[in-house]
């Protein structure tokens, strides 16, 4: 049995955080709640909810995913998969058998849960960061040649490839970080469309023109970093 192991980065989400865990596939051996320094009951409901939480005092999502990874480092079996998923409830956690479908059946080092229209639900997705994905996959496309067309962070990827990778960035650009280093070691890759709802409570990036601005800037960083690295 393929040995799968899910990382969520959460921030005061003690109101979603428990339907979370408890929709996540039975597949999965183990659930890493990272509580990135909450104000609310995160930690608590996520423990209470079974799963395995971990503090990460240091703001940002990259630190979140990054101590996560840290605590696996340190166990004497290593998993095969690693899923990273949001705690805000706007996925469907259910559908993570399909996100590792392609990787288990196929041997395909990243899936990403593409956040097709189709199955997005209205207003799930503000309209700066439709126009961000957009414009963040167009560069991708123009500059390195890659078919993506969603930054969703709901996406599994291979344990050792991920180590690979060598990940770094400490807030919002972790997610195009993993694509584009992908990309530039020819790891295989996939999109697979999931559904996607209005998050619980209000989201720290796209709720906030602050937030907006700051992951917008961190995502065209790294691409344009990549495309004039040799």
């Amino acid at each position: 049995m393929t040995n799968i192991k899910v990382i969520i980065p959460a921030y005061n989400e003690e109101q979603s955080i428990g339907l979370v865990i408890k929709e996540i596939p039975s597949i999965v051996n183990e659930i890493i709640v990272v509580d990135n320094n909450s104000s609310d009951k995160t930690f608590e409901v996520a423990q209470e909810a079974g799963a395995t939480v971990l503090k990460q005092h240091i703001m940002g999502y990259g630190n979140a995913c990054l101590k996560g990874l840290e605590y696996i480092a340190n166990q004497e079996v290593k998993p095969e998969i690693i899923v990273f998923l949001d705690g805000d409830y706007s996925d469907y956690p259910e559908e993570l058998t399909k996100i590792v479908q392609p990787i288990i059946e196929d041997d395909i080092d990243l899936v990403i849960g593409a956040r097709v229209k189709a199955f997005r639900e209205d207003g799930s997705m503000m309209p700066q960061q439709i126009f961000g994905n957009w414009l963040a996959t167009s560069l991708m496309r123009l500059f390195f040649g890659a078919k993506f067309t969603d930054l969703g962070p709901f996406r599994a990827i291979k344990y050792q490839k991920l180590l690979d990778l060598k990940m770094q960035d400490p807030t919002y650009g972790w997610t195009v970080e993993m694509q584009l280093k992908s990309k530039r070691q020819c790891l295989s890759y996939i999109e697979v469309p999931v559904h996607y709802k209005k998050r619980i409570g209000v989201s720290k990036v796209s709720g906030t023109i602050k937030g907006t601005i700051f992951a917008g800037a961190k995502i065209l960083s790294w691409i344009f970093k990549y495309s004039f690295k040799k």
